[in-house]
């Protein structure tokens, strides 16, 4: 189910009432992937319920440049809902997650091992309230970006 960003507080309070554990992660997912898969799976394992924050298409535009994303924004979130893993998927637009993490107050965030707690702009807003950050490990050759080189031809050897 997609939450509306402006009832997204609330809806995370609700979920918090009914004694559920909120793990909370965020991205592009262009183009689905193992490595998507499984870092998904693996950020459930985290607690009960698992958000999505998913950047928007104009987000992804400025993050990844003019030619993304690949998928439109309803298409990214009907193709993560139908995941196992994910429980529900909030759009959001602005270049960090933090304001967004804010309103979520996950007991969990979670995020890739490629990043470290000092360079992860949203995990001071985490700590502050009590919540915990994991850094997942990433699966190695598996991303959205070797997808689309493969694609092009573009792929390393040849």
């Amino acid at each position: 189910m997609i939450i509306d960003r402006k009832d997204a507080a609330t809806f995370c309070e609700d979920l918090r009432l009914c004694g559920k554990q909120i793990v909370f992660t965020n991205g592009c997912f262009d183009i689905l992937h193992a490595g998507h898969v499984r870092y998904l799976a693996t950020a459930k394992s985290f607690g009960d319920v698992l958000i999505v924050g998913l950047n928007t298409d104009e987000s992804v535009r400025r993050l990844k440049g003019a030619s993304r994303p690949i998928n439109s924004q309803d298409d990214r979130a009907e193709v993560l809902l139908g995941l196992k893993a994910v429980d529900y998927v909030i759009f959001f637009g602005e270049a960090t997650a933090e304001s967004l993490i804010a309103e979520v107050k996950p007991a969990v965030y979670v995020k890739g091992g490629d990043y470290t707690l000092a360079t992860l702009p949203e995990a001071a807003i985490v700590q502050s309230y009590g919540g915990r950050v994991e850094l997942v490990n990433l699966v190695t050759g598996r991303s959205t970006t070797n997808v689309i080189e493969k694609i092009l031809g573009r792929e390393h050897g040849q």
